[in-house]
């Protein structure tokens, strides 16, 4: 049978080790939080990016007035062919 005091040490490091883990996973987990919402900023200024970017080019092409969506029942495939003719 163990003395009290192999015993008061074994508990002691018990929960020392315990606490230890309750404080390293908070900090890791605070870390965690923090890297997740740093990408998630980033990524919405990355989607903020290319949408400015499609709207721009979508401007530019509409100031020529040739739609160039098959899809838009204004496309005119003689006035896309002749753009891409005078293009280049």
């Amino acid at each position: 049978m163990a003395s009290t005091t192999v015993n008061v040490v074994r508990w002691t490091a018990l929960l020392s080790g315990v606490f230890y883990g309750i404080s390293h996973r908070r900090t890791l987990q605070k870390a965690h939080d923090a890297e997740k919402e740093h990408h998630a900023i980033h990524e919405r200024e990355h989607l903020i990016a290319q949408a400015k970017e499609a709207w721009k080019r979508k401007q530019e092409s509409s100031k020529d007035g040739v739609v160039t969506d098959p899809e838009d029942p204004r496309f005119d495939l003689e006035k896309l062919v002749a753009k891409w003719e005078s293009d280049s």
